[in-house]
């Protein structure tokens, strides 16, 4: 019995391969693959903060600060898409045919840094992922770029291209930093920070 949808399997990775875009097959062990692999992870994670944002998110003034912090989390799902289908495509005329690198996006998280950052207490010590759960998840989407950044970087590709996705992978890891802060001022909750066991000798 079927039900008519389209099969998730296809039998095709059995061997341990995949098809880059454009139909080119490589290992699954690709350093490709796990770099945009990565960026994969790191969207679902963006999908459990954005749960768990809306499913706690908090009335007055703050609940118009979480909605503008979902519409941005969407928008940089989006990106990473974007990201991934670059670092998946290997024929230069398939790449002319995907939606542009935009240094605007860039620039965007910039902003979005610059407001949630003007409340924000100044850093005195280092700080320690925690607090609410959002703010958690935030700092788990933090190292999740930052070992995203370490696989790009390692393709070690010289083209225009490449180099907006490494920017963009760098400005992700700090916006999720200062995301992780915002998130535990919003909910009035004293952000955790390491403190080295000989600071009082």
């Amino acid at each position: 019995m079927t039900t008519g949808s389209m099969k998730v399997y296809t039998r095709t990775g059995d061997q341990g391969s995949t098809s880059l875009f454009g139909g080119k097959r490589v290992s699954k062990s690709d350093p490709r693959l796990d770099a945009y692999g990565t960026l994969d992870e790191l969207n679902s994670v963006l999908g459990l903060l954005v749960a768990e944002i809306e499913h706690h998110r908090p009335q007055g003034h703050a609940a118009i600060e979480m909605g503008r912090i979902v519409n941005e989390l969407r928008l940089i799902q989006a990106q990473l898409f974007t990201l991934g289908s670059h670092l998946a495509t290997e024929d230069e005329g398939m790449r002319s045919k995907l939606p542009v690198l935009s240094a605007e996006d860039v620039g965007a998280l910039e902003t979005w840094m610059d407001r949630m950052s003007v409340d924000l207490e100044p850093l005195k010590n280092f700080i320690l992922p925690g607090g609410t759960k959002a703010a958690s998840v935030a700092h788990l989407a933090r190292t999740i770029a930052r070992r995203a950044e370490r696989a790009i970087v390692a393709l070690g590709y010289d083209a225009d291209w490449f180099l907006k996705i490494v920017q963009h992978t760098n400005r992700l890891n700090d916006y999720f930093f200062v995301l992780a802060r915002h998130l535990n001022r919003l909910d009035g909750v004293t952000e955790p920070t390491w403190t080295s066991k000989n600071s009082n000798k």
